[in-house]
């Protein structure tokens, strides 16, 4: 029996596990068990079939879609205002106040949200790995559904690590009395257990899925995953010797990706802009995406980016923007006109940012349309140029359907790029995966004959403008180390106009503090430093 993950309605979700909670169940499915009360599961009669089973991985599934995680209205668009890339004047979840290094223990927003739903995701995968085990259905279907599960604790673990570094590793089910005065693991060993239930997951899970299960992890997200890990791992951040074992690793596993995409099917998708759409989802770019649907899982992308403008993108992300013949604006032989600053520009900016005198839901941009700082976010909105008339309905909240892309073969390039860098920076290979995904946006090739340290600043540029609006460059700043340098900085509007004066704490704010709750109900939690 198959179910699609994006169309089932989360209401006959059964399973809630929390990290400092037991489990409750309850329900009202009555084709589920025809021979017990159909208005109420106790954990001793719901997990004796193989719906149930399936019921319980959607619930683990379904926290990819809360707020702390990659949910919520638009809690992946909101972290770029965390950044240098955008702006969120609304302070929403707490992005500005960590934009500004004014986060605590008590901020609440993300910091609060983060730690307790990644636990919950965790919760739910333990619970179904401990008792999907004694359910009555095919192996090899089983198997995969563990890999799944394998894969999903891996992402909530994964999360939780990066943000605060060393965090209790709960590999059981939920338990308060053994659970809930646990200290923190060292991040090394929640790392280790990450790779391991990645190398799991990539043992049992297909390459692909037809039908209703497109949306599924699959061998080659867990092996992306497994990538991402490892590249973090060799990053300045995690690795201050420069350990080249660690980047070769890294490229190791971005290099198992690559082989496999020809039969896995991964490839640039064809037009950047369309990567977005909701009606190109699960394309070839797409390794792993969080599946939306209107109306039972929605979120509220079009409407922070056609009219909140909560993750308003600032002048320093467009001054990032290189010219269409591959220079940047402050070289002379660019042709760069401060009188029309937009013209000729990387068309990847057209395809990410609405500007003053662009084209937008079919009219012209004036000056105050996005009033914050001058500038809109297009990516991840229906809502584009002359071709997305002002007839198409204005959604609201909830209403967006859209997927959040976690994992794309983009990625996986740029990865790659990366890391080769590091210790065989003479590899064509490098130059190659980073020309891939200029020329899929209309760009020239990067110059021959780069030094390393000339290389590393390009794949560091690519990586910003690529994934502009995506929430990816607050976690590249952090480990590459460069966040002192980029947010201790002023942040400006389309006319220069300074916005604010953000400051970064090099000796604190690489990590986020322990939430003042969950150190109130779990003493043995030790806060990060200087906090």
């Amino acid at each position: 029996m198959t179910f699609n993950i994006k169309t089932i309605k989360m209401r006959n979700i059964i399973v809630v596990c929390t990290f400092l909670g037991g489990i409750l169940m309850t329900g009202c499915n009555k084709n589920l068990l025809d021979t017990k009360p159909d208005y109420k599961y106790t954990e001793g009669n719901f997990w004796d079939s193989e719906s149930a089973a399936e019921n319980a991985l959607t619930g683990c599934y379904a926290v990819l879609r809360y707020a702390g995680v990659y949910g919520g209205d638009a809690t992946p668009l909101w972290e770029e205002a965390a950044s240098p890339n955008a702006y969120d004047y609304d302070n929403t979840l707490g992005f500005n106040s960590i934009a500004e290094g004014e986060q605590s223990s008590s901020t609440g927003g993300i910091i609060s949200s983060r730690w307790l739903h990644c636990y919950q995701g965790i919760g739910r995968c333990n619970t179904f790995l401990k008792k999907v085990k004694g359910v009555s259905m095919d192996d090899d279907l089983k198997s995969r559904m563990e890999g799944e599960a394998y894969f999903l604790r891996a992402v909530f673990y994964f999360m939780l690590e990066t943000y605060w570094g060393d965090v209790p590793l709960i590999l059981d089910a939920p338990d308060l009395e053994s659970q809930g005065k646990l200290p923190r693991t060292p991040r090394e060993e929640v790392v280790q257990q990450v790779l391991k239930d990645l190398n799991l997951a990539a043992a049992t899970l297909p390459q692909k899925y037809s039908g209703v299960d497109i949306g599924r992890a699959t061998q080659g997200a867990a092996l992306a995953l497994k990538a991402k890990v490892l590249l973090f791992e060799a990053s300045p951040l995690y690795n201050p010797d420069n350990d080249g074992q660690r980047w070769e690793t890294a490229a190791e596993a971005c290099e198992q990706v690559i082989a496999m995409a020809p039969e896995a099917g991964y490839a640039l998708y064809p037009n950047y802009r369309n990567l977005f759409l909701p009606e190109n989802e699960n394309n070839t770019e797409v390794i792993f995406d969080v599946q939306f649907v209107y109306p039972d899982e929605g979120n509220s992308f079009d409407l922070i980016d056609r009219q909140y403008n909560t993750n308003a993108p600032l002048q320093g992300l467009l001054d990032a923007y290189e010219m269409k013949n591959g220079l940047p604006i402050d070289d002379s032989r660019s042709g760069y006109d401060p009188a029309h600053p937009y013209l000729n520009r990387d068309p990847r900016l057209y395809a990410t940012v609405v500007y003053p005198g662009d084209t937008y839901m079919g009219g012209t941009v004036s000056a105050d349309r996005f009033a914050i700082t001058g500038y809109g976010l297009e990516k991840y909105s229906l809502y584009t140029g002359a071709a997305a008339a002002s007839n198409i309905a204005n959604l609201g909240k909830g209403q967006s359907y859209t997927n959040y892309i976690v994992l794309r073969y983009a990625d996986i390039l740029l990865m790659y790029a990366e890391a080769k860098n590091e210790y065989d920076p003479s590899n064509a290979s490098i130059r190659n995966n980073v020309n891939m995904v200029r020329e899929r946006s209309g760009m020239p090739d990067i110059p021959q004959g780069l030094s390393q340290d000339e290389m590393r600043d390009v794949i560091r540029h690519e990586r910003r403008i690529e994934f502009a609006g995506e929430g990816y460059y607050y976690n590249d700043i952090r480990r590459w180390k460069t966040a002192e340098q980029e947010m201790n900085a002023q942040i400006k509007t389309w006319q220069n106009k300074v916005i604010e004066t953000r400051h970064f704490n090099v000796a604190r704010d690489y990590w986020w503090p322990v939430p003042i709750h969950q150190r109130d109900l779990n003493p043995n939690l030790d806060q990060n430093p200087n906090y």
